[in-house]
């Protein structure tokens, strides 16, 4: 069952039949049965979703994880390793004919075919070299004429089904609702729960013939294409308005997105930064109409009822996303001599919201846990001292981080906003409701 979460709080139900059979390949005689499948001349493309960490092969050490580094030496025979299995599959297909085929990783992660070309190369080139795969192996990865790793842009979003969800369901007669947890706290659903909203565009690079995926609403492109459409939803039309949400919810209270879209404050304010402050600068695709885009992000999409987000959820690891959100438009807008930097307005607030955040402190003056991020000791203690109701003024405790090309992707007070965003800090901290306040001022 493929349930659709309308924005109007209705849902929309449709019975799947497409899936023929289902395979585990950490089993063994599922793995015999996929090597025979992906022997077969007819078999065009494999697709992958397992999220950005499942293309790595390395540990925080850097060094190979203990699986990945077995498999490597080992060889194909046997593997252990996700991506060990699929190298293997793919060996399998050289030795059947060097029969063509497309690898379509579909992860929401930038350029994911490359990150799943370097996984499967990484395993062909030791396997050649240690004599464990024929080296002709290593040359047919390579060929993107024989195997191609497409890259694809996909935006949908697909979250734990609500228990409002499972009643609508069993109230029509449908009784597989009860979800199931793993060994890894990762939720399973007996039934596809998404939103109404989908974009997938996919690299049009089909060594074996290209599957008609357009007829069911997928967008083949050239690579360059598939760039734009992914620079557009990250840098301008959808992440940076989830930062500015995320940030300000968590200093307002909320616990759940749709909710703070009720705040028309907050709302004014996620429309200037995105049409007002970034249109004028957006990588447009010309396949995907980047006004259209945002119009979907905040008219249908963030206040859906069925989307249990969380700002606190969407502020995780903020500082390594905000030199992408928000640093690509303010470089942006220095290399264009028709625009003056000095006009951002609201982009400013957001990233000293964000400092405002790390304190942990709400509107309300009450103490919150700040989203986990893997540079929040260093911010936190640079901003240690500084509490509600503190006078400023902070440059010496706020310079060192606006300055940090790290932070922003550029140095904001040589970008002329440094002084602004320091401005903004200091309104933010004044006193309870000062964040209220000045969404309420700027937002206009």
């Amino acid at each position: 069952m493929a349930v659709t979460l309308k924005a109007d709080g209705s849902i929309q139900k449709q019975v799947i039949g497409s899936v023929a059979e289902a395979l585990r390949i950490d089993k063994k005689e599922d793995l015999d049965a996929l090597r025979k499948i992906f022997r077969s001349k007819t078999l065009k493309m494999a697709s992958f979703t397992i999220t950005e960490k499942g293309y790595s092969l390395s540990g925080r050490d850097g060094g190979f994880l203990p699986d990945v580094a077995a498999d490597l030496a080992a060889g194909p025979k046997d593997p252990t390793s996700y991506i060990g299995r699929l190298s293997a599959l793919v060996y399998e297909r050289y030795l059947g004919g060097q029969l063509p085929i497309a690898l379509v990783s579909m992860d929401n992660c930038s350029h994911n075919g490359d990150k799943l070309f370097a996984a499967v190369e990484a395993f062909a080139v030791k396997w050649t070299a240690s004599g464990l795969a024929e080296k002709g192996f290593l040359d047919y990865v390579k060929d993107s004429g024989k195997v191609s790793f497409p890259w694809s842009m996909i935006d949908k979003i697909t979250p734990r089904p609500d228990e409002s969800v499972k009643a609508m369901l069993e109230s029509v007669g449908f009784t597989d609702t009860a979800g199931q947890v793993t060994a890894k706290n990762t939720y399973i659903a007996p039934f596809v729960n998404a939103e109404e909203v989908q974009y997938l565009v996919i690299e049009d690079k089909f060594p074996n013939g290209r599957p008609a995926l357009d007829k069911a609403g997928v967008l083949f492109a050239k690579r360059e294409t598939v760039d734009k459409v992914e620079k557009m939803k990250v840098c301008t039309c959808l992440n940076p308005l989830h930062t500015a949400l995320a940030v300000f919810g968590c200093i307002l209270g909320y616990t759940k997105i749709s909710d703070e879209m009720k705040n028309s404050d907050v709302v004014k304010h996620v429309e200037i930064v995105g049409y007002k402050e970034g249109l004028p600068v957006v990588v447009d695709p010309g396949i995907i109409s980047p006004k259209k885009f945002i119009d979907e992000v905040l008219q249908v999409r963030v206040p859906n009822p069925f989307m249990p987000d969380t700002p606190q959820r969407i502020a995780t690891d903020t500082s390594l996303k905000i030199p992408i959100r928000f640093g690509e438009t303010i470089k942006a807008y220095l290399a264009d001599s028709k625009l003056n930097v000095k006009d951002l307005n609201l982009i400013p607030l957001v990233l000293a919201g964000w400092l405002r955040f790390i304190l942990g402190i709400d509107d309300k003056g009450e103490k919150f846990t700040v989203s986990s991020d893997p540079n929040y000791e260093t911010l936190a203690q640079a901003l240690s001292g500084i509490s509600l109701g503190s006078k400023g003024p902070f440059h010496d405790k706020l310079q060192p981080i606006l300055s940090n090309p790290t932070f922003f992707g550029v140095n904001l007070y040589e970008a002329g906003l440094g002084e602004k965003v320091e401005a903004y800090f200091a309104e933010l901290v004044a006193g309870p409701g000062a964040v209220a306040a000045a969404l309420k001022k700027y937002a206009k």
